[in-house]
């Protein structure tokens, strides 16, 4: 549904619990300033803030920033129409990212069986 098409091209998300810019940037295939103006655009990613004003994401912030590019740059919409396509799905904006999380688990686990 609004699962990235490519995301079985961008590498897959660590198990850890905090990421810092220039890792989700390399994750995302996004550039650092593009990802600090979309925190301005989409009330609904705030990553955590440290010492100094740096910036902390989680895993659900990395999950849903692969949703917000995968809606601008492939699936054409604006800033303002994803930030309503992403704002108009209350139910199961929470379910998304856990959805898109345990679709990219299972695909990791189809490879290394693969692998075997």
């Amino acid at each position: 549904m609004l699962e990235p098409s490519n995301n079985n091209q961008l590498p897959p998300i660590p198990g850890k619990r905090y990421f810092a810019i220039g890792e989700v940037s390399e994750l995302c295939a996004v550039k650092p300033h593009v990802l600090r103006y979309w925190e301005q655009e989409f009330p609904s990613l705030s990553p955590v803030k440290r010492r100094g004003n740096r910036r902390y994401y989680q895993r659900q912030d990395v999950v849903l920033i692969r949703q917000i590019r995968s809606l601008l740059h492939e699936q054409g919409f604006t800033i303002g129409g994803a930030r309503q396509k992403l704002d108009d799905t209350p139910d199961k904006k929470e379910l998304t990212p856990y959805k898109q999380l345990l679709d990219q688990t299972i695909s990791e686990l189809e490879d290394v069986l693969k692998t075997l």
